[in-house]
């Protein structure tokens, strides 16, 4: 199993200025510590459903802009971005910025998006959930479009594209890889199914995992496309990294590991979130490759 470190929070100590080095720590305890994936949130406030909105809250890209120049090896995407934050071409154009200068290190993680007051607070639209879902499936085409080198018109019901030129092209081959968030049986894993090179659920438990790839293998079997080859990730939703409890976490992931989760996302929240990152470095990552 594979151990991404999701940065979903910088409410650290003397904070703002503390935010660059610490981060800057975390990256590369990642990158040299074995750590598949670095990724951090696309939102413009904190979450107000666990934290308050007021928190520190980085913009996703030029933050992984800046992690890629600290960086040789670990891959760099959002958890996840949402589809109602950039248009298509723009987020097509910024994921391939950030392959190019990370040598080949992007991958686009993006979902139908939900945080509807950071969009009202900074006055950006948020249609309803059906619209929001027809627009990721319009963005899923117009990026695998302009990552395939057509330079050609796309011509969708919520955008048009009169040449989608992407130069230069992603190092990545064939292209960043795609990873559709989200647990929606209808929508979001038929999305998985159809465009995702991964996908990353919220699960509480290792048997509703079990039921979600049921139901993501039955789409691919509808779509004709290969299960086998998605890759099956998750974010960690538990407590035990809470309190440092490392070994609690791995035994937790065995189970999950057993399903077929291959990959898992922690999130080091605390005042401290470089101790529990060394710690997954010195204790988890060993034992979670050999899962």
């Amino acid at each position: 199993m594979q151990l991404g470190l999701h940065v979903a929070s910088f409410t650290w100590p003397d904070q703002p200025q503390s935010i660059r080095p610490t981060l800057a720590d975390l990256a590369r305890t990642a990158d040299e510590g074995g750590f598949t994936w670095l990724t951090v949130m696309d939102h413009w406030f904190q979450m107000d459903q666990y934290f308050d909105a007021a928190e520190p809250m980085l913009e996703g890209y030029t933050t992984l802009g800046y992690v890629a120049g600290l960086t040789q090896r670990v891959q760099l995407g959002l958890l996840v971005t949402g589809v109602t934050y950039r248009w298509p071409g723009l987020l097509a154009k910024t994921v391939t910025t950030l392959d190019v200068l990370s040598n080949g290190r992007a991958f686009l993680g993006i979902g139908a998006a939900w945080y509807e007051r950071e969009h009202d607070g900074l006055g950006v639209p948020f249609p309803g959930v059906s619209e929001r879902f027809e627009q990721l499936e319009e963005t899923l085409e117009i990026c695998l479009q302009m990552w395939s080198g057509d330079v050609g018109a796309y011509d969708g019901e919520h955008f048009e594209l009169a040449e989608t030129l992407n130069s230069p092209p992603a190092i990545r081959d064939p292209h960043p890889p795609i990873m559709v968030g989200g647990n929606g049986e209808q929508k979001t894993l038929r999305l998985v199914a159809k465009y995702g090179d991964a996908c990353n659920l919220l699960p509480r438990s290792p048997e509703e995992v079990t039921h979600k790839l049921g139901v993501l293998r039955r789409h691919c079997d509808d779509l004709g496309t290969d299960y086998d080859a998605i890759q099956k990730t998750t974010l960690y939703t538990g407590t035990a990294l809470f309190g440092g409890d490392v070994e609690t976490f791995v035994k937790e992931m065995t189970d999950y590991a057993a399903v077929g989760v291959e990959g898992v996302f922690v999130m080091p929240i605390g005042p401290d979130p470089r101790a529990i990152t060394e710690k997954l470095v010195a204790e988890a990552v060993p034992k979670l490759a050999d899962l």
